[in-house]
This record gives C-alpha cells, structure tokens and sequence, in this order.
C-alpha cells in the first residue's frame, strides 16, 4: 500500500491529467469485453503526449507495468492488467485534422470512430474499417489491436489504413514510424533480427489470409514491403509502445449503397458461398444463422443470411451492383434493400450480436474466448463442419457469425467457467480448436487480437522460433517488459485471470426475482460483457435512450458498462469491500435515472434500474434515507393526504420563502419549481362522469382505465381527455373501485418492502376487474412500465401480478385493440417531442406510431430521456445532469420544430421539464386527439392542472 501510495503522489506531482488510485476507479479497469479480469494499482487519464512521457517515466522508475486502453471493448483481455492503466477516453480524443486532397487525417489515440467518419464525411470520405463498436471504439484501439469490421473485404484492415504513427516507449524514447522513414526511427537492433531471420520472416506467416491478426506483423519489416514500421505496430496490443496521434488513411465513401440478403439453408452453405461473391467488388459480406435474428420472418427464406452491401455514385448504380449479386448467387432466396431505415435496423442486428449471442436460445450464458478465428474464405465452409463436428464432440454450443467475405467468424459458446471441470473443458476446446484453425491454413485471432485468450496458443499457429522471434521483437522495444506484460509474449495462461472466479458460488439475497437470471443477482449483473454500447459517443448516437447519464457527464462510472463493473466487484469483495453499503456503488447509481433504457437498447438486456433499486434496498436498510426518499419516494401517499388542501398549498408554493422552504426540507433542487396539485382529482371527475351509468360491458370493446397518481392529482387533464376520446371511439371503461398504484416512486428510490405491500394491496382492489379479461389501459407510461416489469418480478409468487402485467396496454394499443373499426380525426400537423423513455424500453411505441400516422400527425419524435425522470430531475444535485440529458436530444428536436408544431409528451415528467426548461407544454396523444374532437385543434392546452 504504502509503495502505491508514493507511486500516486509521484504521477500527481508529475501529470497533468487525472491521476486516480481509488477503489471505485480501479473497479471500472478490471476488465474488458473478455473473459479476464486483472486489478489496477490506479489510473491515469494524460491530457496529451508530454503528460504520457510523464507517466511512463513514473512508472519506470517505479518499476510498475503500464497498459494502455481506450474504450475496453477488447474481447481477449489485452485491455486489462496490472499496474497503472493508461485511460485516453478522456482527453486525447480530438480529430486533429482532415485533409480531403492527401485524403488523410491525424488523430489522437482517444479519438473515436464515428467521430472521425463524421469529420471526414463532410468531404464525402470515410475510415475504412468500422468494427460494430464504430460508435466507441476509440483510434488508439483499433490500431493496437489492428480492427477490422464489416468493410474490410473493400478497405482492409487498420494496418492497410495507417499511414505514420507517433509512439513512446517505456524507455521514454520519442518514435516516429511509417514505411518511409524505413530504419531511420526503428529501435536499435530491429534491422539486424530481421535481416538475420529474412528465410524465416518470408515463410513463416501463412499465406491467403485478408485477417491475419495474431501475433506480431513481422512480415512488414521485409524489404519487399518497406519497411514498413507503423504496419509492424499495429496489432501489437499496447506491447511496444504508447501511441500518442496517427496519421491514417480515408477512402471515398459511396454516396449510394443498396444491401443484398441472400437466404441460405445453413450457415456452412452461406460460407462456402461468400468467397463467390468477392468478384463483383462488394463493401461487405457478412453472415449471420437464424439463431441471432430477433424476427427471420422479415428476411428472405432460410436459415442464414448473407448481408453483401454494394455501393455507387447513384442509388441506380448501387442498386444495379446489388441485382447482380442476387442474379448470380447461388441462394435460396434474395432480396435488395435500399431504404437507408430498413438496412440501418438489418445493421443493427448484425452489431449488436456481440452482445446477443451472449445468451442461447435457452437463457444459458455463452462467453468469448474463442471469438474471432479467421481461414482462407475459401476453406471457411469447410472450417464451420468441422468447427461444429469439434463444438459437439466437447459437449458445447455455439452460434457462428461474422464477416464470411473475409473468411474471419465470431462465435461465443456456452462455456462454464464458473466451476473447475467448465474451466478445465473451456482449455481443452480452445487447445482442439486452435488445432483445427491451423489445419485449415487460418489465424488465432482475425480481428481482436490474441490477448490472454490466445497467445499461449501462437506456437500451434507460427512453431516455437517464430514466437521465439516474437520475444526478441518485443524485447527490443521493451527491454524491461513494462508495457502490457503478460500479453502476446510470455502469456498468462489462457485460463488464467478470469473474471468469474472471483464471484460468489452461492445465491446472493435480493428482492427481486430476476427471472431471466434464474434468480440469480449474479447472474444478472454478469450480463454485462463489456460491449459498452452504452457508451455511444459522437454524431451517430442515434435515438435510443441507453445511457443517459454518461451521455450528459462523458464518465465510465455513469454508464451502463461501469456500474454492472462496480456491482462485479461488489459482489468479488477484493476492491469494493463494504458490499451493499459501498459508497463506491451509491455514487455511481446516484445518477442513472432508472429510465431502462438498457433495458432494450443494451444488447445483452442489463436492467440497471431493478439492479439500482435493489442497491437502495439494501444500502439503506436500517439507516436514515436521503430526504428525497421520504418526499418524493412516496409521493402517492403525500399527494393523497394533500388533495383537500391543494388550493391552499399551490397559493402557500407561489410564495418564494416558503417554496424555498418546502424545495430545503425536500431534498428539492432550488432551481425546480414546484409542480401544481389538482384542486379537482381525476378520480373525483370521473366518479361524477360515470354517476349512475348503466351499460353492459361487452369484453372486446371494454378497457379497465387505470387512474395513476400522476394523471389523478397532477394532470388530470390527460385522464379526461382519454375518457373522451376511449368513449368517441366506443370503448367501455371499467375503473378500479378503490385506489390503485404501480409503487413506481417507492421502487426507484429503493423502498422495496413498502412497494411489495402497496402492490398488495392494489392487487387487491383491482383482482376483481382482472377476471373480465380486458386490458388496462395506463396512461403514464412510466405506471404501466413498472406495471408490466417491476410487479411480476417483486412479486413473484402472486400469480395475479403476472396477470396485470399481461393486462397493461398504452392508450394507443388500448384503442387499435378495442376499437379496430374507429376512425379518429384528422389533425395535419407536425409534431416534435420524444417517445418516453419507459415506453421505448418496455411498452413499444409501434401501436403511437401507427396512430400518428393515422390522425396525420407527421415527423418523427427524439429519443433519449427528458432527464427528469421521475423524482431523479427534482432531487437536489441533479439538475445540471438533467438539463444536460435533455440538451442531448429533447430541447434540440423542440428547438428544430418550431412553434407550429405539437409538442407530444405522454409522461407527466417529459411534460413537467418542457415547461421548465421551454415554457411550452408538451401534450399527451389523448389530449390532442380530444382537442380535435371538440373543436380545439388550434389550442397549446385542455385545461390546467387544477381543471
């Protein structure tokens, strides 16, 4: 400790940047994507290439290892180690330059991908390789690991597309390498191994392969190709030296492309059809089997696909390309998209199988370590039987997919590593499999990199000289093996460090059931593999909701990835040591907005929302709450109590004193204004409206309506303007007899005893109206979000949870489902606004879409969260982050639309923060339809909250 504490004090007198050695710091750099797991002495974020010569020079004289790492989305663990860790996501993330007439441009290593197409794009260029983590991935990283993505059978590999590098070793040596600056700049002795070893260096890399990424690229110091020294660099895993900016290559961008999808029986017959298809100069061929496709009734028959995007000056050209590539394939079926929508979603399925493929069919977990081997493309459909023959005869499943057109496949298995006989089976697959990659003129690694997954097998690849060679190479670079030791040369075993070693064997008790994990916290929290989707950054964010905390602050610690990191090492007890009270943990939970938005947009489904209120939970149990726990935490039961006196407290909160008061004592953010109660409920208004009413309920036009706290004492407005619309389109509503809550407010604030009894309880008032079989129409999206997830997963031994959650309908799905035949009135207008983010997460919005566009109701609405989110945007402390997720994309998509345009907000805190930050209010879709109705399409409002 002592030695870790002088290393710090060091790096801080000495570094610019960020110098960070505790807990919580180090939990989020234990891992990556891979199945390993390797703990830090600190971190250091360097503001540029002065403060990395700093660091290095620390370390050295420390005699303390340094890894480099820039997103951590490696899959074989060369993005995890000990010593100091080298974060550039920080700060070296610029795009220095783009130059459209050299078709160049200089990056820092922290650069990320998309940022770079986007810059470059302006000139009609793109970077040619795009792994499927292009919207994270950093520069640095794909050329330490040499990446290479769907477009590499067009533009090659990131070696093919690097043209100088600047680097530091850990001896402090200032290097710059390209191919023209030959030995002038290499380390002494590199051109004496090299042309000592020219027989061995010419014959000893196997030959035909587009994705030869393992080991180091030797081969680009033969006269005959250069010498080439930033080529010999890349893919060297942050083994050799510290890249501190690039100078790489752009290529011209087609302005046209159209996607062919060609059907075939297996994924075997797609293989053995993708090396066919390169003669006609496609951008990509990927493969996919049926088993990742969420929906194969949308694509042509079969039981795999191949995805061959064509491109051109013209979408006729494009499209021209793509026709001809189903003429002559060899499919059972085919067809060509051109709508950029449609092969944006065909895009996302494919990139989001990383993460997808982490689970079977079945629920059960599968892993990396065998992720990413590459063959001749003419030998993969060969590779894929055998490949299957060796997965069954070791007992394991696996799904293959990846890039066919460069013989290069991705596969995760269901090994268990939890267990000594899994861990044991996961070495002998992997030593059987490297075998047969190498039988079939193939690479370890076609893309990722070997890492600790594979480089203890690169002797099977290149023979123990070559690898000898290897050692010498690094040797010469890093003579005192203090960069990223323990990777490429002199590897940790392959089974080794892994991550789940450290977790605990037996059930940890919680209070939710996580169904999907088989009750296990665990295993929910190991649903994070890494993939860092969540960690979107740069132009293409795109409109999901997924994370809207990191997007507002740019920290690991506030993205989806870095929490489920911190819960890991929770539960391991080796850096987070407190367990439920880690402060560590609160910290990085205080601000996700529990929006579940990973819950869809994260690939493998991580729901940090249930994981944080299971936190709370625990972390307060017996000690005193935070105050917003206490106000508005249990809201319902405050707005309840206050409903007779709601004219006097709105006048008492119109007074500054004492709404400061109240907004102190609260636990409020001062800069929030209060929100108005109702003086008449809705629930006061509708037992008036339906006084007496005689009808016979016929079950399929009938809906029970659900009066949630937010439309009852907030904005009833919404709730008789539902009722209006319900009964035009000849909708019977049924209306629970007492009253009802979704325990929203007690959940996200960790109150999981007092939400299990207040669902109770109004299962017990509502059980009646479930025996109609009718669905309950929820008008608060974030209600009937909880409703359908948080309900049956508290609750799981009441079967009539399972049977409201199955109930719970929007007011769009309510109306296609009860009244098909309807036909609602025209409203011709644009619209801006945003899908709530509980309702893009678990609801779906297909049935809204449908209905805009039926009523004529034209643009699209943003994604993202408003950022209020609840209580999150109300409590003290957060209101800088909630403005700041509403900047993201809410204000910026009201801003665009104008004043002409109607403002759609379902959720009562979409609307509240509109008006808050706007001064225009947002209107729910009933409200709308209603105005129109009455004759008040040209209104902003129905009425205000006190009606």
């Amino acid at each position: 400790m002592a030695d870790r504490e002088e290393l710090e004090r060091a790096l801080r007198r000495e570094v610019r940047g960020e110098v960070d050695f505790g807990a919580g710091t180090r939990a989020l750099m234990t891992m990556d994507a891979s199945n390993y797991r390797r703990v830090p002495d600190g971190v250091v974020a360097p503001r540029d290439a002065a403060d990395v010569s700093a660091a290095l020079a620390v370390c050295r004289s420390h005699g303390v290892p340094v890894v480099p790492r820039g997103a951590g989305t490696s899959i074989a663990g060369q993005a995890t180690g000990t010593g100091v860790v080298l974060d550039f996501t920080r700060h070296m993330r610029a795009v220095v330059s783009v130059d459209p007439q050299t078709r160049t441009a200089v990056v820092q290593p922290g650069a990320v991908l998309d940022r770079l197409r986007s810059a470059a794009g302006v000139h009609g260029l793109t970077f040619g390789p795009d792994p499927s983590t292009h919207s994270r991935c950093t520069l640095g990283g794909m050329i330490g690991n040499n990446a290479c993505g769907a477009h590499s059978v067009a533009w090659g590999t990131t070696a093919d597309n690097v043209r100088e590098l600047s680097v530091v070793t850990y001896g402090g040596a200032e290097l710059p390498l390209g191919r023209t600056r030959g030995w002038t700049t290499a380390p002494e002795g590199l051109r004496e191994l090299v042309e000592q070893n020219l027989a061995r260096l010419r014959t000893g890399f196997p030959p035909g392969l587009p994705r030869r990424i393992s080991g180091y690229a030797l081969d680009a110091l033969l006269p005959e190709n250069g010498p080439d020294l930033a080529r010999a660099f890349c893919g060297s895993e942050g083994t050799l030296g510290v890249l501190t900016e690039a100078t790489v290559r752009l290529v011209p961008s087609p302005p046209a492309r159209a996607l062919a999808v060609l059907g075939y029986v297996d994924e075997s017959a797609a293989a053995e059809a993708a090396a066919g298809l390169l003669p006609h100069g496609p951008l990509t061929v990927e493969g996919m089997a049926a088993d990742l496709v969420p929906d194969p009734g949308a694509l042509p028959r079969g039981g795999a696909w191949l995805f061959v995007e064509t491109g051109g000056a013209t979408d006729g050209e494009a499209r021209s390309r793509a026709q001809e590539v189903v003429r002559t394939a060899d499919a059972l079926d085919g067809t060509i998209v051109t709508d950029p929508t449609g092969q944006r979603h065909l895009w996302r399925v494919r990139e989001d199988a990383a993460g997808t493929a982490t689970r079977m069919p079945d629920g059960t977990e599968a892993w990396p370590g065998w992720e990413d081997c590459a063959v001749p493309p003419a030998r993969l459909g060969a590779y894929l039987r055998d490949f299957r023959v060796l997965l069954a005869e070791h007992g394991l499943r696996g799904t293959p997919y990846g890039h066919f057109g460069d013989g290069c496949i991705h596969v995760r298995i269901d090994f268990d590593l939890l267990g000594a006989e899994g861990v044991r089976r996961f070495r002998d697959f992997s030593e059987d499999v490297a075998a047969l990659v190498v039988a079939h003129g193939g690479s370890l690694s076609g893309e990722h990199g070997d890492g600790q997954a594979r480089a203890e097998l690169l002797p099977k690849m290149y023979g123990d000289e070559l690898v000898a060679l290897f050692g010498r190479f690094k040797d010469l670079w890093d003579p005192a093996g203090g960069l990223n030791p323990g990777v490429l040369v002199r590897p940790a075993r392959l089974d080794e460090n892994l991550r789940f070693e450290v977790l605990p064997r037996t059930g940890v008790d919680v209070e939710f059931g996580y169904p999907h994990d088989g009750g296990d916290f665990a295993g929910a929290v190991r649903r994070c593999v890494g993939v860092a989707k969540c960690r979107v950054d740069g132009p293409a964010s795109g409109p999901g909701v997924m994370c809207p905390s990191y997007r507002a602050t740019g920290e690991e610690r506030h993205s989806t990835r870095g929490r489920a990191r911190l819960l890991h090492e929770m539960l391991a007890g080796q850096l987070v040591t407190d367990g439920w009270r880690s402060e560590e943990v609160r910290e990085a939970l205080d601000l996700c907005l529990s929006c579940k938005g990973c819950r869809s947009d994260c690939p493998v489904g991580v729901d940090m929302a249930t994981y944080k209120a299971e936190f709370l939970h625990h972390h307060y149990a017996g000690r005193r709450r935070p105050a917003a726990h206490y106000t508005m935490g249990r809201l319902p039961q405050w707005l309840h109590a206050a409903a007779p006196l709601a004219g006097v407290l709105n006048a008492v909160a119109g007074v500054a004193p004492f709404a400061a008061l109240a907004k102190r004592l609260g636990g409020i953010a001062p800069e929030r204004e209060l929100p108005r109660l109702a003086t008449r409920t809705f629930r006061q208004w509708l037992r008036e409206h339906l006084a007496d009413r005689m009808e016979v309920l016929a079950e399929p036009r009938t809906a029970v309506l659900w009066p949630d706290t937010f439309t009852d004492h907030l904005s009833p407005e919404v709730g008789r303007a539902a009722v209006a619309v319900l009964e035009a389109a000849g909708v019977g509503l049924a209306v629970p007899a007492g009253r009802v809550c979704c325990g929203l407010t007690y959940v996200t604030t960790g109150q999981l005893n007092r939400a299990r009894a207040v669902l109770r309880r109004t299962l017990d008032t509502v059980e009646p109206l479930l025996d109609l079989g009718v669905p309950v129409v929820v008008l608060e999206p974030s209600c009937g979000a909880a409703l359908r997830t948080d309900l049956p997963e508290l609750l799981g031994d009441d079967p009539r949870a399972v049977r409201l959650a199955g109930s719970v309908r929007t007011f769009a799905q309510v109306l296609e489902e009860c009244a098909p035949d309807w036909e609602p009135p025209r409203v011709n207008r644009s619209t801006a606004g945003q899908t709530h983010c509980h309702q893009h997460a678990v609801l779906g919005d297909v049935a809204d879409r449908r209905l805009r566009e039926r009523i004529g109701l034209s643009g699209d609405l943003s994604g993202g969260c408003c950022g209020l989110a609840g209580s999150f945007g109300f409590e003290r402390g957060h209101y800088g982050v909630s403005v700041a997720c509403a900047e993201d994309q809410l204000l910026p998509a009201v801003r665009a639309a104008g004043d002409g345009a109607v403002l759609l907000a379902d959720g009562f805190s979409c609307r509240t923060q509109l008006e808050q930050l706007t001064g225009r209010r947002g209107r729910h879709l009933a409200e709308v339809l209603a105005d129109v109705l009455d004759g008040k399409e040209g209104e902003n409002s129905r009425g205000r909250a006190d009606g």
